[in-house]
């Protein structure tokens, strides 16, 4: 399994070609869009870990794609470096702006680009890891790899907890089963959709009587966690 999945966005086939490569040497996943459309697409299937945005694309601006993912609360947390072949400190400053986490120019080297990608994801993945979520009395620790109810111990699978950390740091958003593969199992293990509707209900036990609710079925599509009524 790799290490993380980046988004290249693009549309120099050679230049997505460049990176892929060295994507692939240095052990990450990845998936390739064109322009903004076919990059939101992959977006809402597979949530990458990253994404490598160029600023220049067809149709709707690499920019102007950023503003929107940055203001969309489903997307915003993606952490996000903007490649360009624009070097005006201007241009720089806006792309930071908009909430981008790096800026790479144009031309740049495959060995530069990953060490970046690895900073920008060592900064917002272990500030991210480390901090424990709390909603309505219901607390995961991931440095203790405990999950606790009014401060008593819940007991529950190595599943059902990486399950419930996907769902209390992704609230409020539907999931397909096929999302939730992939975000808590990992593209590339093949196991039935259905599987994640026995750990549902073994998460929905576990947290039984009071917080079993937080997780909601979205009929004909998936499931959501919120602290609101279905």
């Amino acid at each position: 399994m790799p290490n993380k999945n980046v988004l290249i966005v693009d549309d120099e086939p050679a230049i997505r070609e460049m990176i892929a490569v060295a994507l692939e040497m240095a052990d990450y996943g990845y998936w390739e869009a064109g322009d903004a459309a076919e990059a939101h697409s992959i977006i809402v299937d597979h949530r990458p870990d990253i994404i490598l945005l160029d600023w220049m694309l067809p149709g709707t601006s690499g920019i102007e794609f950023a503003r929107r993912l940055k203001r969309d609360g489903g997307t915003a947390d993606i952490p996000l470096i903007i490649l360009t072949a624009k070097t005006e400190e201007d241009n720089k400053v806006q792309g930071l702006e908009v909430g981008a986490d790096d800026y790479i120019t144009k031309p740049f080297s495959p060995r530069e680009l990953v060490a970046r990608l690895k900073a920008v994801l060592r900064r917002t993945v272990v500030a991210g890891m480390e901090t424990p979520i709390e909603i309505n009395d219901l607390k995961l620790d991931p440095v203790c790899h405990r999950v606790t109810i009014n401060d008593q111990a819940v007991a529950m699978g190595p599943t059902e907890y990486k399950l419930l950390q996907f769902f209390m740091t992704h609230q409020e958003r539907v999931y397909t089963r096929g999302q939730l593969l992939d975000q808590v199992w990992g593209g590339n293990v093949y196991v039935e959709e259905r599987t994640v509707d026995v750990h549902i209900r073994r998460l929905r036990k576990a947290l039984e009587p009071n917080h079993y609710s937080l997780i909601q079925t979205v009929r004909g599509t998936g499931y959501r966690f919120s602290t609101k009524a279905a």
